[in-house]
C-alpha cells in the first residue's frame, strides 16, 4: 500500500465517521474508495465496516447529552440491532453478490420518505392516541413491535452492507416516535454502532482471511476523529437543517448505487 493510497483511506474514513454521526451512509464514501484502490468488493466491504467501529463509539459518545433517560427503548431496540447485525454478517457469506444489494436503493428510497413524511405521520398519530411525548419503545402495544423489526430489519440491512442504514434507521424513527430528531439521531447512533461491532465480530470469526488490517486500521483511526468531528456539527444543526441533509445523502447514496456501482 503506497503513502498516497493510505492518505486517501484515511481521510476517507475520517469522512465516513463524520457523515455516519450526523447522518448515515458514510460507507457509501470509503466503500467506493477501496475500491478504486484496487481491493476486491469482499474484503473491501468487511475491511470497511470493522474499521468504522470506531466512529461509531465516538459519534455516539458526542451524542451521550440526547440520551439521558433513553434507556429503556435502547434495552428493547438494541438487541433487535445486535440479532438483526448477526443475520446480516452471515447473509454476507451465504447469498449471491447480487442477491440483497438490488433492493438497496428502494429501502434508502423509503428511509428518505420516511423522514419527509414522518413529522405529519407523527401528528396524525399523536392527534389519534395523545401519546405526544412518549417513544414507543417506552411502551407497550402494536407499534412497539413494529418498532423493534422495523430495527431488526434495519440491522440486518446493516450487517449487510450498512451503506445508508442510518437513513433508513432516522426515517423509521421518525414517523414512529415523537421524540425530538436530535434525540433520534443519538438512538440511531447506538443502534448503528451495535449492528456494526456484531457484524465485525462474526466477520472477524468466519472471514478473517479476507479482512486488511492495514485498512481496517486507517479507516478506524480515521472514523475515530470523524466521530468526534460529527458528534460536534450534528448537534448543532436545527431539525429542519438535519432532516434536508439526510435526504440529500440519502438521494446521492442511490445515484451512486444505481448509476456507479
Amino acid at each position: 500500500m503506497s503513502v498516497t493510497e493510505a492518505l486517501g483511506i484515511f481521510l476517507a474514513g475520517t469522512a465516513a465517521g463524520t457523515i455516519n454521526t450526523v447522518v448515515g451512509s458514510g460507507t457509501l464514501i470509503t466503500f467506493p474508495t477501496l475500491l478504486f484502490f484496487g481491493f476486491p468488493p469482499l474484503t473491501a466491504n468487511m475491511s470497511n465496516n470493522i474499521g468504522l467501529v470506531g466512529g461509531g463509539v465516538t459519534g455516539s459518545w458526542g451524542y451521550r447529552k440526547e440520551l439521558v433517560g433513553a434507556g429503556p427503548a435502547i434495552r428493547k431496540l438494541v438487541p433487535m440491532s445486535l440479532l438483526g447485525g448477526i443475520s446480516g454478517a452471515l447473509l454476507l457469506r451465504i447469498l449471491p453478490e447480487g442477491a440483497f444489494t438490488a433492493i438497496v436503493p428502494v429501502l434508502i428510497a423509503i428511509g428518505v420518505l420516511l423522514v419527509v413524511f414522518g413529522p405529519a405521520l407523527q401528528r396524525r398519530a399523536a392527534a389519534k392516541h395523545g401519546e405526544d411525548d412518549v417513544h414507543p419503545a417506552h411502551r407497550g402495544g402494536p407499534t412497539t413491535f413494529l418498532l423493534m423489526a422495523a430495527v431488526y430489519l434495519a440491522g440486518v440491512y446493516g450487517g449487510y452492507f450498512g451503506a445508508a442504514q442510518g437513513v433508513i434507521l432516522m426515517g423509521v424513527l421518525s414517523v414512529l416516535s415523537s421524540e425530538p430528531l436530535q434525540r433520534l439521531n443519538g438512538y440511531k447512533n447506538v443502534l448503528a454502532l451495535v449492528v456494526n461491532a456484531v457484524a465485525a465480530i462474526v466477520f472477524v470469526i468466519i472471514g478473517h482471511d479476507l479482512i486488511d488490517w492495514w485498512v481496517v486500521a486507517l479507516i478506524a483511526v480515521g472514523s475515530l476523529l470523524g466521530g468526534v468531528i460529527g458528534s460536534t456539527v450534528g448537534r448543532r444543526l436545527p431539525p429542519l437543517a438535519l432532516r434536508g441533509l439526510i435526504v440529500v445523502i440519502g438521494v446521492i447514496g442511490i445515484v451512486k448505487i444505481v448509476w456507479f456501482s
